[in-house]
């Protein structure tokens, strides 16, 4: 039961800030005229908020050390990054959760008997939201590409939140049937995470001003660098896998020095883009989830 409440809220601490954050972007990229999805929009942005507030009041002295320092719940520019969004969008976000995150402490609570069964029901809540926000996404996304919605996020961007979506589904439904999702195959984890941080070199790339020339160069050689550690392990096998995960922990980790100062230049508006703060938070604290999922399975 203590792994099944810690493994819970550290899925959730680090899923459900981001499933709220995909419905901040949806809905500041839409148009004024698309009303409703504005509002489907909104009220998944509060449901995953109610959500993540209350993983949090849970989570102190429960969740281990290295996840909390790992970047991926919270970074240090989150707070100031929500605060500079919410000005410039004039979309509403509790920041008071991340300062409540920012003072989370790790540990090993064993009273988790009086918690487990909250937990559980916390667990099938996000597994009914996840349905309703896939929906959303799925509806968008086939509207999108039938040219009857404009919206300013990428095609690709919307099946990219999406693919999150459903592997934050498929993870909460392995903890409601008792499996274990740290022990995940490693080849199938890096062929998922590499396909995202490429995927966000090719956003940024597509959303930095055309002439920040250096960043939009190192941008696309990030793309083609994790294309190729996929094209890689799709050749590998489970047993030959650790030559391209020990690639990808140090492609990684220069994607974090990168994704770092720029999401501190956009912070300040020392970058010319159209990259919202919290956009250059969010995937900082991707690739800081991915890293340590490498670091531990190394």
């Amino acid at each position: 039961m203590r792994d099944y409440v810690r493994t819970s809220l550290e899925l959730h601490l680090f899923f459900a800030r981001i499933m709220k954050e995909h419905s901040i972007f949806l809905q500041a990229g839409f148009m004024p005229k698309n009303t409703e999805y504005i509002q489907e929009a909104m009220l998944y942005k509060r449901h995953f908020e109610r959500l993540l507030a209350d993983i949090v009041t849970l989570s102190n002295c429960i969740i281990r050390e290295n996840v909390l320092n790992s970047g991926e719940v919270v970074t240090k520019f989150t707070y100031g990054a929500e605060r500079k969004t919410e000005e410039l969008t004039g979309i509403t976000i509790d920041s008071n959760i991340t300062l409540q995150e920012l003072k989370l402490t790790s540990g090993n609570y064993y009273g988790m008997s009086d918690i487990t069964q909250y937990v559980c029901y916390l667990n099938d809540t996000a597994i009914t939201l996840l349905d309703g926000l896939i929906s959303l996404k799925e509806r968008l996304l086939r509207d999108v590409l039938a040219c009857r919605v404009f919206t300013a996020n990428y095609p690709l961007l919307i099946e990219h939140i999406l693919r999150e979506a459903k592997l934050y589904r498929q993870y909460v439904v392995m903890l409601q049937n008792g499996e274990d999702i740290n022990s995940q195959n490693m080849k199938q984890i890096e062929l998922f995470w590499n396909q995202i941080m490429m995927e966000h070199a090719l956003f940024i790339r597509g959303l930095l001003d055309p002439t920040e020339n250096d960043l939009i160069t190192t941008a696309d050689n990030f793309a083609t660098d994790y294309k190729k550690l996929i094209e890689d392990a799709k050749n590998m096998t489970d047993a030959t896998i650790k030559s391209v995960t020990d690639k990808t922990i140090v492609e990684t980790k220069k994607y974090i020095e990168f994704k770092t100062a720029g999401t501190e230049g956009i912070k300040e508006c020392e970058i010319r883009s159209i990259i919202l703060p919290l956009l250059a938070d969010h995937v900082l604290r991707e690739a800081n989830h991915y890293f340590r999922i490498l670091k531990e399975t190394n």
